[in-house]
């Protein structure tokens, strides 16, 4: 990789860290920047799945306390994630490049969608019943098939699945959701790396800006509101949409 290269991708990967950090939608960030460098979209995603692993799993720990409350449950929806995770990656790698890049722009507006209605949605949800066995298990399946393929605005899909099926507390379904993503995405990286789709020096490149990042929008949560940010990232979403379908 040329220097430019490698200033696109770190840059890319500390503001997905920050923007991860403060109010979530690091991808729009680090995937595009990805593509732009040369990466075909699946090797871009898979890359991407990678890059931003830590930012779920490094939060797991924090909530041992919370995981410990749902027992068997936890674990009964953990495998359910892992299940629904590798059928999304292997489904990437049975979509092809041609066909996945017919689908990036309509990923990126869905995505776009999901983060800018998350608080409408989990309302709306939370209103329906929707928490019967059968009906948990199908949610919380299509919803890691969806972050095992893509995973964009996975948080927001996760927590909206734990609202679906009845989890109730703020604190518990976040926990319950860095879990699940840190799953579902452990699962899809191993797969992609297996396929040897990763493209490792862009992917470190990337890592190490978002672990930077990630520590800088830490200490920026108290002095940027998530609001505006999370209205940047919708504005960036909307225009990487247009952007994809035009091109």
């Amino acid at each position: 990789m040329d220097g430019s290269t490698i200033v696109v991708l770190i840059s890319a990967g500390v503001l997905g860290g920050a923007a991860n950090a403060i109010a979530g939608g690091g991808t729009f960030f680090t995937f595009p920047a990805l593509i732009a460098t040369g990466l075909d979209p699946v090797t871009a995603n898979a890359s991407n799945a990678i890059a931003i692993y830590p930012g779920h799993a490094a939060a797991v720990p924090a909530y041992r306390r919370e995981l410990r409350m749902p027992g068997r449950t936890l674990l009964r929806r953990a495998a359910i994630a892992a299940v629904g995770g590798s059928f999304g990656a292997l489904l990437l790698l049975a979509t092809g490049e041609a066909a996945f890049t017919e689908l990036v722009p309509w990923l990126l507006a869905l995505a776009t969608a999901i983060f800018w209605t998350a608080a409408k949605l989990n309302r709306l949800i939370a209103r329906m019943n929707l928490d019967s066995p059968s009906g948990s298990t199908a949610i919380q399946f299509i919803f890691a098939v969806y972050g095992g393929y893509f995973g964009a605005g996975l948080g927001v899909l996760l927590m909206a699945a734990l609202t679906m099926i009845g989890v109730s507390d703020v604190q518990s379904a976040n926990a319950q959701k860095n879990l699940l993503a840190a799953v579902i995405t452990t699962i899809s990286a191993a797969i992609f790396i297996g396929a040897e789709l990763v493209h490792w020096p862009s992917t470190v490149v990337v890592l190490l800006g978002a672990m930077a990042g990630g520590y800088l929008g830490a200490r920026l949560a108290r002095h940027i509101p998530a609001r505006v940010l999370r209205g940047f990232i919708v504005s960036l979403g909307l225009a990487l949409s247009v952007y994809y379908f035009v091109t």
